[in-house]
């Protein structure tokens, strides 16, 4: 079992949990997501982790009900737990592996929408404490669904816009970048977005039009974690991957947002899911080792 130390809310609708899980707090970096299963029979669902610490043993995790499990996940309190907490899962950021020296040497512009402002934190607060200050772009609708401001105000130079005006900059976080880069002299060599599939596929057109190579954290509908259940199937340039685990990040100017979005609403169904498996064929698992998508 895995303590949940600390359980509130972020905004009317995300919530925060900090859990006991000395394993993966000690080997998780940047990036990487885990699977949490509420009890023996419930559902497993993936979660980005939003912070962790390898000395208390803890990783934090931030999440937005969409489902019955994750609905059923905001009654939980400090003091209950988790039956798994399985992790860390997927790559972690490419950014980690870069020579420290190369990366001072760069201007990165993070852009995170909704919840997908979570999994940003952990990246530019591990540029921050390797001397790196990176700029990051938060949206949100309005000022009460901004999350995390205190927590990236100390780690980054922050740029909040909101769609209704109602906090600092106004707009999408596409008018924020453009209005950097053409108003007020700011120069990008990295972009990382994070956030709804549509937000990132309208910034990687942008970043695509400025000349800023762009990386994605695809977050399509995942089942097992392992490749094997083929939900998470993505198109990225000629190459069919999964975004357990080939991802989550990728090359955004060559994902085919299009196709995520539509194969997104389709899985949701049984119907949908035998169309795919059918239209997929050898390419529809990743990881089970029968069907060929793992070659």
């Amino acid at each position: 079992m895995y303590k949940i130390l600390l359980s509130d809310k972020l905004s009317e609708n995300i919530y925060r949990m900090v859990v006991e899980a000395p394993w993966v707090a000690k080997h998780c970096e940047p990036g990487q997501f885990i699977i949490v299963k509420l009890d023996e029979e419930g559902e497993r669902i993936p979660l980005t982790i939003c912070d962790y610490d390898r000395e208390a043993g803890t990783v934090t995790i931030v999440f937005q009900p969409v489902g019955q499990s994750t609905q059923a996940m905001t009654s939980l309190k400090a003091g209950d737990a988790f039956e798994d907490f399985v992790g860390p899962l997927g790559r972690p950021s490419d950014l980690i592996d870069e020579p420290i020296e190369e990366l001072k040497k760069k201007n990165i512009v993070f852009i995170a929408g909704g919840v997908g402002t979570a999994p940003v934190y952990p990246q530019v607060k591990w540029l921050h404490e390797h001397g790196i200050e990176a700029d990051v772009i938060i949206g949100a609708k309005t000022k009460d669904l901004v999350i995390l401001e205190e927590e990236f105000s100390k780690v980054c130079n922050l740029y909040i816009t909101t769609d209704d005006g109602s906090y600092q900059r106004k707009g999408m976080v596409t008018v924020c970048l453009k209005d950097l880069v053409e108003k007020e002299g700011k120069k990008y060599d990295h972009c990382v977005a994070i956030g709804p599939m549509i937000m990132m596929k309208f910034v990687c057109l942008l970043t695509k039009e400025l000349n800023i190579p762009t990386i994605v954290s695809m977050n399509p509908i995942m089942v097992d974690g392992t490749g094997m259940c083929g939900a998470c199937r993505l198109q990225v340039g000629d190459e069919i991957k999964f975004a357990c685990v080939d991802g989550p990040e990728f090359d955004g100017w060559l994902v085919d947002f299009d196709q995520a979005m539509q194969r997104s609403r389709m899985y949701k169904t049984e119907e949908g899911r035998e169309i795919l498996k059918k239209i997929e064929g050898d390419t529809h698992h990743g990881g089970c080792g029968h069907c060929g998508g793992d070659k």
